[in-house]
């Protein structure tokens, strides 16, 4: 089945009739984001996101997204370790949220809390918190779920308008990043959008004035920070090949010892 929203696998409305007896025990990694290599980030998490992050900018349709880069390949991300566990400081708030998600009417109108099925957390046995107490009603666990997602609702429509104002401005430009590896392999990622410093200093006195007053100016200038944090992307993927070669060799070496060694009936 093809992934729904990036790591969703099969997301479902939350209901009594289908999870009455249903219970969520927290997840003891992030696996379910390792074949992805960047995620959606709200403009509230940039100044977190910024250190640990490259932020750029991604085109949906007719709306700009801004999105942390998580890996080269497009199937790879390297914030996670062997054990599927986040190796950064900052965790972006799409990933907390997993495994719920709010899907949306086709008039926008209405959102309905849906849960990814797929999730190991998900359980008839009481482990973890119930969705539902034993009268029907959403259970507390439910409550605090819908209120994180509401204020992530809200902070996407906000960085929706910031994407709108920066197209409209004419910042945005194509842009790509190469990586070549000490062996000479080369790997390429691009599709994605950066703020460029010349349109940026080019900006009028009141277009400028008003980004410094919504505080996008200095979002602004936190994507062009963060995108040092490139070479600590490229770092990552030169230890990621490096694990694998040893592990292709350690294979090899095993592989060949067996071949090799002689079976108890040649040591007669």
């Amino acid at each position: 089945m093809s992934k729904q929203l990036l790591i969703y696998e099969s997301a479902v409305p939350v209901s009594s009739a289908r999870h009455r007896t249903a219970s969520v025990e927290p997840s003891k990694g992030y696996a379910f984001s390792a074949g992805i290599n960047a995620v959606p980030l709200m403009a509230v998490e940039f100044l977190r996101a910024a250190s640990e992050y490259a932020i750029v900018f991604t085109a949906a349709g007719d709306e700009v997204v801004p999105a942390v880069v998580l890996g080269i390949r497009s199937d790879q991300n390297l914030y996670l370790t062997n054990d599927a566990q986040w190796q950064a400081k900052y965790i972006p708030a799409f990933i907390r949220r997993y495994p719920f998600v709010f899907s949306t009417s086709a008039d926008g109108k209405t959102l309905t809390l849906c849960i990814d099925e797929s999730f190991p957390g998900l359980n008839r046995d009481g482990l973890g918190q119930r969705l539902f107490g034993d009268d029907g009603q959403p259970a507390p666990y439910v409550d605090a779920v819908l209120k994180f997602l509401q204020e992530y609702q809200a902070q996407f429509e906000r960085t929706r308008q910031f994407g709108k104002r920066i197209k409209e401005l004419g910042l945005l430009e194509p842009m790509q990043a190469q990586v070549v590896t000490p062996k000479g392999g080369k790997f390429t990622l691009n599709g994605f959008l950066g703020v460029s410093r010349a349109k940026l200093r080019a900006l009028d006195a009141e277009a400028l004035a008003t980004l410094a007053r919504t505080d996008e100016l200095e979002l602004l200038y936190l994507h062009l920070y963060s995108m040092r944090n490139f070479d600590d992307v490229k770092d990552r993927l030169f230890g990621a090949l490096a694990a694998d070669a040893e592990a292709g060799a350690a294979t090899a070496v095993q592989s060949s010892t067996a071949e090799t060694s002689p079976s108890a009936e040649a040591t007669t």
